[in-house]
């Protein structure tokens, strides 16, 4: 068969993902913190997009409406109207005369001709000088009404551009904290050295590695040296700077003076601690019932993790894209949240304005450009506005139930199921679920949170949400009695009875996801709890009876 080269035309169609497709997209998944930093950036970027501010209120009826005085007028004349007449600044609220009626009559006096003003003054009026021009620029400035609200104000022009994290100091981080102990502690300059290196390995819990010998390697110096830093244990927060929590935990109990033989036992065998060994921790510790009961309650006063009090991570506060709120007739007002929504607008009047000065054609072509970027923005704003809001209504609408009773009546739900409800894909589904939240008469939810797996019914009925499984799982561990605990078995019957049919496995896992210890554990758990409940009144009892004695 010969190779040749020939052309063809072939004619196919495909799906081209424009630049103004790809950003719709990515604003739908975007959440209230991003959509805000990203239109910021676009106000900044393109010069006819600009913020849509608030209108003023409309007057209450019956009442004159108040006009805003002008404090940033350009010509500098000073003027809080529009004609900038003294009368104006003369009038209080309501017309009314601001003045006492001397002071009117004053500033309404005439001064007369030059001549008897000259008489008046006793003077020349050539010989009154004018000030020297620092003196005129100070007075001109001290007299000039304010630029800004923030001059007469406490540090912001408006409600909206009040922030209150600009008053809030910077945090002091583990690392700097321990910087400067360490700037005391060591004179020496490879003493520092070493000893900066080891609190840049100090994670946040206040941690350092098990294994140090990485860390002589890496600075050249011999393993005693590193460990001959030993001194920053010492330093604050008690604790600090230890390898493992045995370590952090001798280390706070030396600062306290209670590291004796029988709590050095006992922080040796945390692992039994965990276990609620109680038995086996007497007998290693050597102690009694009441004093091992102390040692425990001294051992959980303590701070497993001294480093989390500094510079951990500001949290930020969840604000809800949706609010459903219940309705007259019974049902759920769904709404958007009017606060997170970007509100900006394209500067049309600008534009035209512009158009007709500009000759070049590279600067037509810029601003051409800005137009329809500003447009698509705004357009996609809306349609993004309209597409959670959609979403979330059927949300609604799919979990009547859980807003009605609780988490009980979650239903299943899976994003084909809503994507099918208002005609959208899943992926544009998926997208706007994510980051976003929704305020309810429950509380605070993501939107995913609706979305669950479904188990099957036992009797063959409607399937049950795994939300609400869970649920079940831990009202039925709550509810148990210390000496009647609940195995994962036992939970799989009780569940089955009650119509859900689920496999051990996934009770198992359900359990651990939920932090719940197995059934050996809460059994030891419960019935520590309980001894320690008995014991209180009978040592009690045992003091009254001592001091009635004596």
């Amino acid at each position: 068969m010969a190779l040749t080269q020939r052309l063809e035309f072939r004619q196919s169609q495909s799906l081209v993902m424009t630049p103004q497709l790809m950003q719709a997209i990515k604003l739908l998944q975007l959440s209230n913190l991003d959509l805000s930093a990203f239109v910021e950036e676009e106000l900044e970027r393109n010069p006819l997009l600009e913020r849509a501010a608030d209108g003023p209120e409309p007057p209450v009826a019956g009442e004159p409406a108040m006009e805003r005085p002008d404090y940033g007028d350009s010509d500098g004349s000073g003027s809080y109207g529009d004609d900038g007449d003294a009368s104006d600044m003369a009038a209080g609220p309501g017309g009314e005369a601001a003045f006492e009626p001397g002071q009117e009559e004053w500033l309404n006096r005439d001064l007369g001709t030059r001549a008897e003003i000259e008489q008046t003054l006793d003077t020349g009026l050539d010989n009154v000088f004018s000030e020297e021009p620092a003196e005129a620029a100070a007075r001109a400035a001290q007299d000039a009404p304010p630029s800004v609200y923030t001059e007469w104000g406490g540090g912001a022009s408006s409600d909206d551009e009040y922030n209150l994290e600009a008053f809030v100091a910077a945090e002091l981080t583990l690392a700097d904290h321990l910087a400067e102990q360490l700037a005391v502690a060591f004179s020496a300059p490879a003493q520092r050295m070493i000893g900066q290196y080891l609190i840049d390995l100090v994670d946040e819990a206040g941690y350092l590695p098990a294994d140090l010998g990485q860390a002589a390697e890496r600075l050249g110096a011999s393993q005693a040296d590193v460990e001959g830093v030993a001194v920053l244990q010492k330093f604050d927060p008690p604790g600090v700077c230890a390898r493992n929590l045995s370590e952090c935990l001798a280390i706070q109990l030396r600062e306290l003076d209670r590291y004796d033989p029988a709590m050095q036992a006992l922080v040796e065998h945390l692992d039994l601690l965990a276990k609620r060994d109680i038995v086996a921790l007497r007998k290693i510790c050597g102690v009694d019932d009441e004093d091992i009961a102390d040692m425990i309650g001294e051992i959980r006063r303590l701070n497993p993790k001294p480093g989390m009090k500094f510079g951990s991570a500001r949290l930020q506060t969840m604000v809800p894209d949706v609010y459903v709120r219940p309705g007259p007739d019974g049902g759920w007002h769904v709404e958007l949240n009017s606060d997170t929504l970007p509100r900006v607008l394209v500067n049309q009047t600008y534009y035209s304005e512009l158009s007709k000065k500009v000759g070049k054609d590279g600067d037509k072509s810029y601003f051409t450009d800005a137009l329809q970027n500003a447009t698509w923005l705004v357009r996609a704003l809306d349609q993004r506005a309209r597409t959670i809001l959609k979403v979330a209504t059927e949300i609604v609408r799919q979990q009547d139930g859980f807003f009605t009773h609780g988490v009980a009546h979650l239903r299943p739900l899976n994003l084909k199921a809503v994507a099918d409800a208002i005609q959208m894909h899943e992926s544009t589904v998926s997208r706007v679920t994510a980051n976003k939240y929704m305020a309810t008469n429950r509380g605070t939810f993501e939107l995913k949170y609706f979305f669950t797996a479904s188990i099957a019914s036992a009797d063959g009925g409607e399937a049950h949400s795994a939300e609400a499984v869970r649920h079940h799982i831990k009202q039925l561990i709550d509810s148990e009695e210390p000496s009647a605990i609940l195995s994962d078995d036992t939970i799989v019957e009780r569940l089955r009875a009650s119509g859900i049919d689920i496999a051990r496995r996934t009770v198992a896992k359900y359990r651990e996801a939920m932090r719940i210890p197995s059934s050996v554990q809460r059994r030891r758990d419960k019935q520590s709890m309980l001894g320690n409940a008995l014991s209180a009144p009978a040592s009690s009892s045992d003091r009254s009876r001592d001091t009635a004695s004596v």
